[in-house]
């Protein structure tokens, strides 16, 4: 029987070292963020921002993807930034922290990991700011003032973080900030390292001077990116979707980058039996489970984070979580 805890055997994963047993992860264990980075925003994530940016849910209701509205965009000119982007003055004593710390701490688990930061992103804002036309078009006809207006949002991020980190005294750091769709990512890898790259290193590094592990969330296709990733510190990525070729990473960058995923539901069908299910899930965890550096995304295998899914859709999400619970003390002696 294993002798380490869901906390402890995910600490010695995105430590790099290699774990007692196959770990899990899930998205919400990094969402320990102060609430005055919420705004008007509701449990699932919709509702305003800080800045006025109103997210909606889609179709599929799945928490927390709630994306901007495609319209109404609140800057249509990345010049004029100084006059419509301003964060809150929260005022926060240091009499806030505490208390805010306290009361995240009071629902800390010894059990789960505790992870997050203050930050918003930065290839994320400026598309809700803006929408993608405009934002992407921002970056190739004014980069400077893209640079004015991120530096603007980084260096009071970096400033809150110091404080979450000691108030809140977290185990990782974590930033997600999404540049890739499926196929390929949003941005060439220059314009990635001119434009989002030092304010991704200037947030990690807040928790990497303290000692801190940090990991990554992206979506898509991002593997482009993911040397200057393993260069800023960053020590587990999230979702690692087949559009990657998650082997050739595992074989490149082993327990440096910890890959936090899972066989993809969404290429299953109710045609799909049982045993194929239970067959994918069992090559997926033997492909890239041995030696460590591998984590399940439980997030991905949670009926609550998706609500009105098909019954179908539960029973092969069962059909996963019981495989895998099957595999994941055998890997590691």
């Amino acid at each position: 029987m294993p002798t380490l805890n869901k906390r402890d055997n995910f600490m010695r994963l995105i430590n790099k070292q290699v774990p007692e047993y196959v770990p899990t992860y899930d998205l919400f264990w990094a969402f320990n963020m102060p609430p005055f980075l919420m705004g008007e925003r509701n449990p699932d994530f919709s509702g305003k921002d800080i800045f006025g940016v109103e997210y909606v849910l889609d179709k599929s209701n799945i928490i927390p993807a709630a994306m901007p509205k495609t319209h109404d965009f609140i800057l249509d000119d990345i010049s004029k930034w100084r006059d419509v982007i301003k964060i809150p003055d929260f005022n926060i004593s240091d009499y806030d922290w505490e208390i805010m710390a306290k009361e995240a701490n009071d629902r800390r688990s010894p059990e789960i990991p505790f992870g997050g930061g203050v930050s918003f992103g930065f290839f994320q804002p400026l598309m809700a700011f803006m929408g993608f036309s405009e934002g992407l078009s921002a970056y190739f006809e004014e980069p400077d003032e893209v640079k004015a207006l991120y530096d603007y949002l980084s260096n009071w991020s970096v400033e809150m973080t110091k404080k979450y980190i000691h108030y809140y005294k977290p185990d990782f750091g974590f930033l997600g900030d999404d540049i890739a769709h499926e196929r390929n990512p949003f941005l060439s890898l220059e314009m990635f390292q001119d434009l989002i790259a030092p304010y991704w290193r200037a947030f990690y590094a807040v928790f990497m001077d303290a000692g801190i592990p940090v990991g990554h969330h992206n979506c898509g296709h991002f593997e482009l990116y993911l040397d200057d990733l393993v260069d800023m510190g960053v020590s587990f990525w999230d979702p690692v979707q087949s559009s990657n070729d998650e082997s050739a990473i595992k074989a490149k960058f082993g327990n440096n980058l910890a890959l936090c995923a899972g066989p993809e539901m969404r290429f299953w069908n109710d045609n799909t039996t049982e045993e194929q299910v239970r067959a994918e899930t069992k090559e997926y965890c033997d492909r890239l489970a041995p030696g460590g550096g591998f984590a399940i995304f439980e997030f991905m295998y949670n009926p609550e984070m998706m609500p009105g899914i098909s019954e179908g859709e539960v029973k092969r999400i069962g059909w996963v979580r019981e495989e895998f619970e099957s595999l994941r003390y055998s890997y590691y002696k």
